[in-house]
């Protein structure tokens, strides 16, 4: 009998060690949640960011996140980068198979074809947040973002096309540089003709071109300005006809035709040049493309505004930000990082590249005062006095048509298939059938 109780006493101390090592074992549940001791906490979740950046963008947004992770443990945060070219198609094909990521760059022709489709979460419990303080950024900036009473995003760059220049090429043609001549009211397009055309070497040991528009041959809009500046347009305000075969699309024609095959002052389409090697005396870029122009050392350069047309100068906007989308797994989690990365301090560290919308950024040395960067006079002429007449090129549903059809236009520019008149006129009909 005593072996009896002493076996009994064994089963009953081994139920009880098994009972307690049970309870400190962690165990997994099937609806995400972990449970330790009895008490359930929240497993990782991960959140999926898609952008279009280089490596220099990437390693601001590493740090970025970095800093979110640490202030929110549990909550992890997964970047990738598609091509810019690529990244549109990359979104339409994500919402079709119901796997878009959480939060995403977005950018101003982007934006009317996701608000068609209904992909786009309201974020606009952000005029509620004190702490947040939505009331910093430039009202306009938030135009695009905006559909009747909801906030569809928020923006992170707001980047005006700026004129590079080399000025050493500016002294060593004997020419007064662009700055001095916005601020006396000479900086036309007459006078950036004439500019350019004195800039130019055609020796082939030492091929020096005056200008440039294009950054990878697809960038037709930046020559928006020109009509823009004269009182006109690619299109109408409200984006239902191409208005471009006028008078100052001709114009604007004309001039890239006679800087290419006249003057040999522009590359011809195809040419492989660059401006930081310092062989184009003009550039026209975002603003944003002074992150790599602060790696120059070989020569001095700076920016300038747009030069001016009757009506003054009038530079293209381009636009970038966030945008959270409505079937994320994860929305409460998604808004946080959206805040992290909107607010003050988000906002100051994407200054290093982008054009803060964000008054209290715009305005600072964190913008104004990077290494490199150029004088704060001329950002000040360039970007910030520029920023207020600004234009957005109208969004479109069909944006990518659209931007196909001009851009056959182009291509026959450059073969020099026909006048402008009768290039801009194919261009309006192949349009006009898009935009109807």
């Amino acid at each position: 009998m005593k072996k009896a109780g002493l076996a009994l006493t064994s089963v009953l101390l081994l139920g009880m060690v098994m009972g307690c090592s049970s309870q400190g074992t962690d165990t997994k549940k099937t609806d995400g949640t972990a449970t330790n001791g009895g008490t359930e906490q929240l497993a990782d979740v991960e959140l999926k960011f898609l952008m279009w950046g280089n490596q220099g963008h990437m390693d601001v947004y590493n740090k970025l996140i970095e800093g979110f992770q640490t202030e929110n443990p549990g909550i992890k945060v997964k970047m990738e980068s598609v091509p810019f070219t690529e990244y549109q198609q990359k979104i339409s094909v994500l919402a079709a198979g119901k796997s878009l990521p959480d939060i995403a760059w977005v950018s101003e022709r982007m934006i009317p074809q996701f608000k068609d489709n209904g992909i786009l979460a309201d974020v606009s419990e952000f005029k509620d947040d004190a702490s947040f303080k939505l009331d910093d950024y430039i009202p306009s900036t938030l135009d695009l973002f905006r559909d009747g009473d909801q906030l569809l995003g928020l923006p992170f760059s707001t980047p005006p096309v700026v004129m590079f220049y080399n000025k050493t090429l500016f002294d060593q043609a004997g020419l007064t540089d662009p700055n001095t001549l916005a601020t006396e009211g000479s900086w036309t397009w007459a006078k950036f003709e004439e500019s350019a055309k004195a800039i130019a070497n055609n020796n082939a040991q030492n091929r020096v071109y005056g200008a440039n528009f294009f950054r990878d041959w697809k960038t037709w809009a930046i020559l928006s300005s020109y009509s823009w500046s004269n009182g006109s347009g690619p299109f109408s305000q409200d984006m239902t006809a191409f208005t471009w075969n006028d008078q100052y699309g001709i114009e604007t024609m004309d001039m890239l035709s006679r800087m290419m095959f006249e003057d040999q002052s522009h590359p011809k389409a195809g040419e492989q040049v660059s401006f930081d090697a310092g062989n184009v005396g003009m550039f026209f870029d975002n603003y944003s493309y002074v992150s790599k122009a602060r790696e120059i050392t070989n020569f001095e350069w700076s920016i300038a505004p747009m030069p001016a047309g009757s009506q003054g100068s009038v530079s293209m906007l381009g636009q970038a930000g966030y945008t959270l989308f409505k079937d994320s797994k994860h929305p409460e989690e998604a808004k946080k990082l959206l805040k992290y990365f909107a607010s003050q301090s988000g906002i100051e560290a994407t200054a290093t590249y982008f054009v803060p919308p964000r008054t209290s950024v715009l305005n600072s040395d964190s913008f104004l005062k990077q290494p490199n960067n150029p004088p704060v006079e001329h950002i000040m002429q360039a970007v910030i006095d520029e920023m207020p007449k600004a234009r957005i090129i109208p969004g479109h549903i069909r944006w990518q048509d659209i931007d196909n059809a001009i851009l056959q236009g182009f291509d026959r520019l450059f073969g020099k298939s026909g006048t402008a008149a009768e290039n801009l006129a194919k261009m309006q009909s192949d349009v006009d059938a898009i935009l109807k």
